[in-house]
């Protein structure tokens, strides 16, 4: 497989179960090691990596998303944000102003003191993209986000990720749900078999 995502992008990967689309998410973001080849994320070779190294980059440059939120039910909303940015060694200060402009523009910031647990799903995952862009990171990964929720909450999170990447987020997104892929990315790529199938731009094929 050879890729590239370029700064700006929204892409979509496409496929069926077992097609390579998490793994390749896991390669993307230094939790996996290529066999072979090279992964390159920001300048940087993800697979060069150590793994105190990688987790660092990932930490500073990468944000992540997942189905199920893997939030801390034993946190408050506004702590699960501050966890990042204290492990990157942000000042608490600027740590909780940071937490509070991105509840604000992300419209929960009336859940800054509740638990994860009291919100529905929808708020979790606002919530969990908080906290995936607290360290303003270059890259935004969403595995599945929509899949655990309802449709009137998986519109939701599609229309919140379509007004990053209309803010110059770049985003790689890993769905089953077609119309989330139409509705959030510029770019859609297909995968079968750990293969690139096809690689679509605006209506045209690469």
């Amino acid at each position: 497989m050879s890729l590239t995502v370029r700064a700006g992008e929204a892409v979509a990967i496409l496929g069926p179960s077992g097609s390579g689309k998490s793994t390749l998410l896991n390669l993307i973001a230094g939790l996996d090691r290529p066999d072979a080849g090279s992964v390159t994320v920001a300048g940087v070779r993800m697979d060069a990596l150590t793994e105190a190294a990688s987790a660092r980059h990932r930490r500073d440059r990468i944000g992540m998303v997942f189905q199920f939120f893997n939030l801390l039910d034993d946190l408050s909303v506004t702590d699960n944000l501050l966890l990042p940015a204290q492990l990157g060694g942000l000042a608490r200060g600027p740590a909780r102003r940071r937490a509070a402009e991105l509840l604000a523009s992300l419209g929960i910031e009336r859940h800054a003191h509740a638990r994860p647990g009291r919100l529905s799903g929808g708020e979790r995952q606002r919530v969990a993209v908080a906290r995936a862009l607290m360290n303003r990171p270059v890259l935004l990964l969403a595995d599945e986000p929509t899949g655990a929720l309802d449709t009137a909450a998986g519109a939701d999170v599609g229309h919140l990720l379509t007004e990053l990447h209309a803010d110059g987020q770049t985003i790689v997104l890993v769905t089953h749900d077609q119309a989330l892929a139409r509705a959030c990315a510029t770019r859609t790529v297909r995968l079968v078999d750990g293969r690139v199938a096809d690689d679509v731009v605006a209506g045209s094929t690469r």
